[in-house]
């Protein structure tokens, strides 16, 4: 992460965007039960808000210092810091309620690993799990921001399908000054397929 990025991302402003105008409308009526996943926090700019909407927060970060500095300021609270390849996990499958991905994809270096990610968080939702998330969207300003690190931004026409691909359900994408979504893993029928409508 370049210099500029990295001034960014632990600034107090970013922070503040994330929580007052994206988390908000994001997990506006959205239930994010107990057990969440954050998926790439960096320096946790997200993560305060979330503990404070579940009663037990994990956060997966690849980069072990950004993991180590969570952990210290995390420390005997609900939030459990793990250290490791989202693209990976090693969490069982149905460990979780909800699943929050913020302004992280861009970082994956390409769809193909950031399709392996989504995968990964659709086996650890529970069925009718929720995944929250949001993005910047592709622009030369941002580019150049990035320069030096990993830039790679979704598509937002092709992330629909993208999802529905995957397996997930239930999809809401936005784009406005950013990409934010909400997808759903589907619940199982009795016979422990998908449920579909009208079956």
């Amino acid at each position: 992460m370049n210099e500029n990025h990295a001034r960014l991302c632990t600034s107090p402003e970013w922070a503040a965007w994330l929580q007052t105008e994206i988390l908000p409308s994001l997990a506006g009526g959205v239930d994010l039960g107990d057990e969440m996943l954050e998926v790439g926090p960096g320096p946790g700019a997200a993560t305060e808000w979330l503990r404070n909407k579940v009663k037990r927060l994990v956060a997966l970060e690849t980069d072990e210092k950004a993991a180590g500095q969570l952990a210290a300021k995390y420390g005997g609270t609900n939030v459990e810091i793990a250290t490791g390849d989202a693209t990976e996990m090693t969490f069982a499958d149905d460990s979780f309620d909800s699943v929050g991905s913020f302004t992280m994809l861009h970082h994956v270096p390409t769809a193909a690993l950031q399709d392996r990610l989504l995968a990964e968080v659709l086996r650890v939702l529970r069925p009718g799990g929720v995944l929250i998330g949001s993005d910047s969207l592709a622009g030369n300003d941002l580019h150049h921001f990035h320069a030096d690190d990993v830039y790679n931004p979704v598509e937002p026409a092709a992330f629909l399908t993208r999802l529905q691909t995957l397996g997930f359900g239930r999809i809401t994408i936005d784009v406005d000054y950013t990409l934010t979504f909400v997808a759903r893993k589907p619940m199982k029928s009795a016979a422990g397929e998908a449920a579909v409508c009208g079956s």
